[in-house]
């Protein structure tokens, strides 16, 4: 059954809110590799003010501080590892550490006389870029509250004057770059994500669009079997007939005309069965070497091809469904490859770390830049016919449909091969159902 079109966009705001629980995931990373570099900064930052300054620091609860900061890192590294799904929450929950650690610190290095005390400006532009509005706001505050515990909260340690000055400047350079190297982070990331949920919308609209073909195609094909049937009768009579019989051009043009009718007849079945109308008791065993035979032999007997050249490299022959589908899929590409190349077309079929590798090359004139940048696309032909380009389309997302894809290139010095890459779980039958 064809998925309506409010199930549609359904299925699009759930890949939307899984997307956006991803990019979630990857700002998670980010902020781990920033407290990293937090974690070495301040250790360098106490031992020069420690040994080359000669400050006294307190240095048992900043170390106290740290191994926190180190732990809880660690734990957030093991925990996001294989995660998918990151909530706001938790990301609101790690800045809270990463300002409570800062304040920490900053109380047992000078208190509001540290030069650093500005890197509480770095958690907020975090936030901004990270959570949610209320989330951000919520940093926003608690970090002004942090500032104003530090003016109210004496420090144990004096920060001599002379060092404001370079401490300020090393701070001011600290954040540019911690903000400019985030911010350009997290920018490409969601520019990413942009672009996969513009291709999730892309594909949407295509879907609806093969819908609609289908139903027309459907209605088409009920029309149709009417007509094909009569002209297959009168054909007959034809053929029956002691003029018919005695001229051998006229028999051989009916047996022709009869061959292209049965086409035309099996088109509009595998329609009707495609679209759910027509359903046999059983689905249609095959093994794969025998499929690609079939197909072979069918295609070669109804399309003026001069020389085909056909290599099945197919070592294990499973069973698998003979599906429509993939026929139709395969014979497209076939059809495009004999229409550029009359005189040569070729099919190659292997099979590749579990993947089912088909290859259609040709001798034609290849790929125009245009059409190999927009391959797929509905009425993205270089024929100039009306309505071309659909058959690409349609086995583009034949082949996504079953897991797979479609990739075109172009031949040197001539011609163009096609490769469609279909994962063979996808078409085996299991063993269960191969014995029902």
């Amino acid at each position: 059954m064809p998925t309506s079109t409010p199930e549609k966009q359904s299925l699009i705001k759930r890949a939307y809110l899984a997307l956006l629980d991803r990019a979630a995931v990857t700002r998670m990373h980010p902020l781990i590799q920033l407290r990293w570099i937090a974690v070495m900064g301040q250790v360098a930052t106490i031992l020069f003010a420690h040994v080359v300054l000669e400050i006294n620091l307190p240095l048992k609860p900043m170390a106290v501080v740290l191994a926190i900061l180190v732990a809880f890192n660690l734990f957030s590294m093991l925990r996001w590892r294989n995660r998918d799904e990151v909530s706001n929450e938790s990301l609101f929950f790690s800045l809270l550490v990463d300002v409570f650690t800062l304040t920490a610190q900053l109380h047992y290095s000078g208190g509001v006389a540290n030069p650093f005390v500005f890197l509480y400006l770095l958690q907020v532009v975090l936030a901004a870029a990270l959570l949610s509005p209320w989330a951000s706001r919520s940093i926003a505050g608690i970090t002004g509250v942090c500032f104003v515990v530090q003016i109210l909260w004496a420090s144990p340690v004096e920060i001599p004057q002379q060092y404001s000055v370079a401490g300020l400047l090393i701070c001011f350079l600290l954040n540019a770059a911690l903000i400019v190297v985030f911010t350009n982070r997290i920018n490409r990331i969601l520019r990413e994500h942009d672009e996969h949920l513009s291709g999730l919308r892309q594909r949407a609209a295509e879907e609806e669009h093969i819908i609609r073909m289908g139903l027309l195609a459907s209605g088409a094909a009920h029309e149709l079997g009417t007509p094909l049937a009569t002209i297959s009768v009168l054909l007959g009579d034809w053929r029956r007939t002691t003029q018919f019989k005695q001229d051998d051009a006229l028999m051989e043009d009916a047996a022709e005309m009869q061959i292209q009718i049965d086409r035309c007849k099996a088109i509009v079945s595998g329609i009707l069965m495609s679209a759910g109308e027509v359903r046999a008791e059983s689905p249609q065993q095959t093994t794969l070497i025998g499929f690609f035979d079939t197909l072979v032999a069918s295609w070669c007997a109804t399309r003026p091809v001069v020389e085909f050249d056909y290599r099945n490299t197919i070592d294990h022959d499973p069973l698998i469904v003979s599906d429509e589908g993939l026929k139709q899929m395969i014979s497209n590409v076939l059809d495009n490859a004999l229409e550029a190349s009359p005189d040569w077309v070729s099919l190659e079929a292997m099979v590749s770390n579990n993947d089912l590798i088909i290859r259609v090359l040709d001798r034609g004139p290849g790929f125009a830049p245009a059409m190999l940048k927009h391959f797929g696309r509905p009425y993205n032909s270089s024929k100039g016919k009306p309505g071309g380009g659909l058959g690409l389309f349609l086995s583009l997302n034949v082949a996504r449909a079953l897991g797979g894809n479609i990739f075109p290139q172009n031949r040197y010095p001539q011609g163009a091969v096609v490769t469609m890459v279909l994962p063979l779980e996808a078409l085996e039958l299991n063993e269960e159902a191969a014995h029902d």
